[in-house]
């Protein structure tokens, strides 16, 4: 009879302690979320995580001047991971770079950052890699450094000279914000791990902004083939935090490592972190003999006189134009200006070597979620990147000195870059032009394809270019290249139901894509456009095949979605070509890439107002900036998505052609014509 009060006796019991171990609970979960974060501002995940492997198990490969290290697994499994740390162990690997079992780590663990943690943003981390993160099992991968630095024990030594494990004093002299932004700095963000020179024995020459090397911190240094750019001094508070967060501001765009650190880490912080942290670099003076950071963007600048007049300016007309203009500008939220970039500018290269022979990603963050590329363009010459750069790094108002043949040479054989395209389509080379006899001539006639409306205004009724569909001025494979294609002509025309001439089909292009009017045959101007076609002919024979001629073909069994297309517009094209087919301008008015429709696109007469044909050009080449293929990283659409848009773009309103009740008087029309 004496149960039901031992029960209502342990109820109570239970009742008294429910509350607290609730609270315990809960105080438990929000020490996992503030470890979590401190997971992020320490970047955790991005050096503990291999490509294509699983969160925080390590195995991600990391070069240095002495050898490879492999990062470990800190995960919490018990047999490969960290599972069996004690906090003091933790503690200890994090401050002094000693493991638990006994052996030094290298710096390229950034415990001399580590070690300025506080103890509650230690404890946390240490709790949430503990209890928040899943555990895998995976061996660690042993290092492969160079004898002597393969003995460990020479760690105890350099710690001994060059570690300082107290934690972060704040600065009294400093409000809370700065001393915030210092903190996460210098401890967990470990800025100074890349952005610090290393001295001759690889240790970062300050690691805060105090002493008799205080300048020297954040002051830029090279690491894996990447120029860290200084950090001192930078743009205003609002400019570096966008940085921080989005991956890129009015001045510049992050490249290299410093993506992964937006991607994996500063995107995710509070504002009021970012703020301290943009507030305490911008505190920093500038670091000996570096240039002051602007307040605003530099202006569009004219074309250098160069462009058309050396190897490297005809090199960036051909390759380099379609993405980052005449002016240099880019394409704003696109692609990077290169007017004032401090990449082009450094007076180490070794980020734009890095770029331009691997290739480049803009960041993807939650601002900016889709990925822009530019390929590698490892394929062409030493010296022909070289005379690239040099005219980029003196252009617009950049004053860098120029890159020589020989440092290409040695980034080539330290980055050991893969080409990204197979295609047995030969690219002509424009800088060639100013080999031959008639080069004055050639090269007009180039400049005439890039700049046609503005060259010649009273032929061209809309706002294209030639260049707008013969991509990279004519030379780029399925862009309707211009290679070879004189020795067609004459030739018999389906459309015109007779044998045409090379300047018939020209004064097509005018009437029909450009909406405009014919331009006279015996002019100066046709002759140079002719001989530009000429030069690229080569020693194409009539009856050759061209690899890469045309736009090639495409199923038109394919049966059109419009609705589909439409999505696929707005979400691929809409960027560049306006949302409502517009185009895209600068402030100024400037196009930079063309309406689609409308009455400044391209006629019904015109080849792209045919579903089919649109479809073919769109699967090769557009979007640009969408993968890894040379030289635009064109195209990624399937055949179905590509018909989709075509159809959806080439059937909305455009200007008439009146003589279309001329077109193809003997033969079949095709059934996708407008008309």
């Amino acid at each position: 009879m004496r149960f039901p009060h031992l029960f209502a006796a342990l109820g109570a019991v239970f009742l008294a302690q429910a509350p607290h171990a609730f609270a315990q609970s809960a105080l438990d979960a929000q020490l996992i979320e503030r470890g979590r974060y401190v997971a992020r501002l320490g970047d955790c995940v991005a050096c503990h995580t291999a490509a294509g492997g699983k969160a925080m198990a390590g195995g991600l490969e990391l070069k240095t001047p002495m050898g490879v290290i492999y990062s470990t697994n800190i995960t919490p499994d018990r047999d490969t991971g960290i599972g069996k740390y004690t906090y003091e162990q933790f503690d200890r690997v994090m401050r002094k770079g000693v493991t638990a079992d006994g052996h030094n780590l290298y710096p390229a663990m950034p415990y001399p950052s580590y070690a300025r943690m506080s103890k509650d943003d230690m404890a946390a981390l240490y709790t949430y890699l503990q209890r928040g993160v899943q555990p895998v099992r995976q061996p660690n991968r042993p290092s492969a450094m160079r004898w002597p630095y393969s003995m460990r024990w020479g760690m105890s030594l350099w710690n001994g000279v060059f570690l300082d494990d107290k934690p972060f004093r704040p600065n009294p002299s400093r409000d809370t914000n700065w001393n915030r932004g210092a903190y996460l700095v210098q401890s967990l963000g470990h800025c100074g791990a890349c952005h610090t020179p290393r001295g001759i024995a690889f240790q970062e020459k300050a690691m805060d902004d105090t002493g008799s090397n205080g300048s020297a911190f954040l002051a830029g240094e090279t690491v894996e083939g990447w120029r860290a750019l200084s950090l001192r001094n930078l743009w205003s508070v609002q400019d570096t935090v966008e940085l921080l967060r989005t991956g890129q501001n009015r001045f510049a765009t992050v490249s290299g490592n410093m993506a992964d650190v937006i991607h994996h880490s500063t995107q995710y912080f509070s504002d009021a972190d970012l703020v301290a942290i943009a507030t305490y670099l911008k505190s920093l003076p500038p670091a000996k003999g570096e240039l002051p950071m602007p307040s605003t963007p530099r202006a569009p600048a004219a074309p250098p006189a160069t462009l058309y007049t050396t190897r490297g300016g005809l090199g960036y007309a051909q390759f380099c134009i379609d993405c980052h203009r005449h002016d240099g500008g880019g394409v704003p939220g696109v692609f990077p200006a290169l007017a004032g970039n401090q990449s082009v500018t450094s007076a180490d290269p070794a980020t734009l070597l890095h770029i331009t022979l691997t290739g480049w990603k803009t960041v993807q963050t939650s601002a900016h979620p889709r990925v822009y590329t530019m390929p590698g363009f490892a394929r062409l010459a030493d010296s022909e990147i070289a005379d690239i750069l040099s005219f980029v790094r003196q252009s617009w108002g950049n004053k860098a000195g120029p890159v020589q043949a020989s440092a290409v040479a040695k980034a080539r054989a330290a980055l050991n870059p893969a080409t990204t395209d197979s295609s047995k389509f030969d690219t002509p080379r424009m800088a060639n032009m100013l080999d031959a006899p008639n080069s004055a001539q050639l090269v007009r006639g180039m400049q005439l394809h890039l700049n046609t409306k503005a060259l010649l205004p009273k032929n061209v009724g809309n706002q294209l270019n030639c260049t707008s569909c013969h991509l990279n001025a004519g030379t780029v494979a399925d862009g309707s290249p211009f290679v070879g294609v004189s020795a067609f002509f004459p030739s018999y025309a389906p459309r015109a139901g007779r044998e045409i001439t090379l300047e018939d089909r020209i004064n097509g292009c005018f009437r029909r894509s450009m909406n405009g009017k014919p331009l006279p045959v015996d002019s100066a101007d046709m002759k140079a456009m002719v001989a530009y076609f000429d030069w690229m002919k080569r020693e194409t024979k009539p009856g050759d095949k061209v690899a890469g001629r045309g736009v090639g073909k495409i199923d038109q069994s394919i049966k059109p979605n419009v609705d589909n297309g439409r999505k696929v517009y707005t979400q691929q094209c809409a960027v560049c070509h306006g949302s409502n087919g517009e185009g895209l301008k600068r402030a100024d008015g400037t196009m930079i890439y063309p309406p689609l429709w409308g009455d400044q696109s391209f006629n019904i007469g015109a080849g792209m107002a045919r579903t089919y044909t649109a479809a073919a050009f769109v699967k090769r080449n557009m979007p640009v900036g969408f993968h890894e293929k040379f030289p635009l990283g064109q195209g990624g659409l399937s055949d179905q998505e590509a018909v989709d848009v075509a159809e959806y773009f080439s059937h909305q309103p455009r200007p008439d052609f009146p003589d279309k009740v001329k077109d193809w008087p003997k033969d079949k029309k095709p059934a996708d014509a407008r008309y």
